[in-house]
């Protein structure tokens, strides 16, 4: 029987853990802008006391930080906790198990979570299909699975003025910043998943900086620069960086001269599917017609 063909790589994954073990160690000596990872971290478990449920085990895979994973063990609706870390020194420390791991390549037995859970790393892998289907594996019936990742419109100001610029200057344009998925495509990607009953929405933060710099010191420092294996491998021109930072002078600052950057989170949440859910109607076996349904309207009822 042929083998299904592997899915390419889009990103060097090997760069993406090595920026992001340097972006740890900077963090641990001097802090660092941790801040998209609290804030997710903060409605994950806003949303969790949402589900009436308590969870005997949750992982948290591949997040980048161990911020979900400790808000989680002290949530009390999670009786154990383990975490899938994309490096050893992005491990973390916490009332939690820990393991080092991909996300492409889950080490989880199937039917074993009650909750999986993920922030910023599913925007990172090269198949995202295939990770979101053996996150749904290791669920049991019934589990629930809850992903952050960053998608839409995030750093568009950014790559719009970085292509214009290089293209400006150099007659043509690499990519800069990575492809971002859509809702609608992360909705129909979390049903070719398997999941059941999935809901995904989007939560916009524009953080605003100095200027264009600032910006792209901040996403070095959280580990998040370029990683597309079709990038360019010399570093960006002078007069590219200076002409880039000018359009976004020009284009997305404010009247007080700070500069807006837009970062779209994407919140995915599905469900393994089980018995006990609910399921749509057959097509036909509705008993009354549409139309008789409107003409029994109740009375004193008022059109619009």
């Amino acid at each position: 029987m042929p083998t299904s063909p592997s899915p390419p790589e889009i990103f060097d994954r090997t760069l993406v853990k090595r920026r992001l073990d340097r972006a740890w160690a900077m963090a641990q000596a001097n802090g660092g802008p941790d801040f998209l990872l609290v804030r997710a971290a903060d409605e994950l478990i806003e949303r969790l006391t949402l589900v009436k449920r308590r969870f005997a085990l949750a992982a948290d895979f591949g997040s980048p930080g161990p911020h979900a994973a400790i808000r989680l063990a002290a949530s009390g609706q999670v009786d154990r906790v383990v975490r899938l870390a994309p490096t050893l020194t992005s491990l973390g420390e916490g009332r939690f198990l820990g393991a080092v791991g991909e996300l492409e390549r889950l080490p989880a037995a199937d039917g074993r979570l009650d909750l999986a859970v993920s922030l910023y790393a599913l925007e990172a892998v090269s198949d995202l299909p295939g990770s979101l289907i053996q996150m749904r594996r290791a669920l049991r019936g019934d589990g629930l699975l809850v992903a952050a990742m960053l998608g839409g419109d995030t750093l568009t100001e950014l790559r719009q003025c970085l292509t214009a610029a290089e293209s400006e200057i150099l007659g043509g344009a690499s990519p800069r910043v990575a492809p971002f998925v859509e809702v609608r495509a992360l909705g129909g990607l979390a049903q070719r998943a398997g999941l059941a009953l999935p809901v995904v929405d989007l939560d916009r933060l524009t953080v605003r900086y100095a200027d264009m710099l600032a910006l792209m010191r901040d996403l070095r420092a959280f580990g998040a620069a370029n990683a597309l294996r079709a990038r360019a491998k010399k570093p960006l021109r002078r007069e590219v960086l200076l002409r880039a930072g000018a359009l976004y002078a020009e284009r997305f600052a404010d009247p007080d001269g700070r500069v807006r950057a837009t970062f779209d989170t994407l919140w995915l949440s599905g469900w393994a599917p089980h018995e006990s859910q609910p399921k749509p109607l057959k097509p036909g076996s509705a008993t009354t017609r549409l139309a008789d349904a409107l003409k029994a309207r109740p009375t004193g009822a008022r059109g619009r």
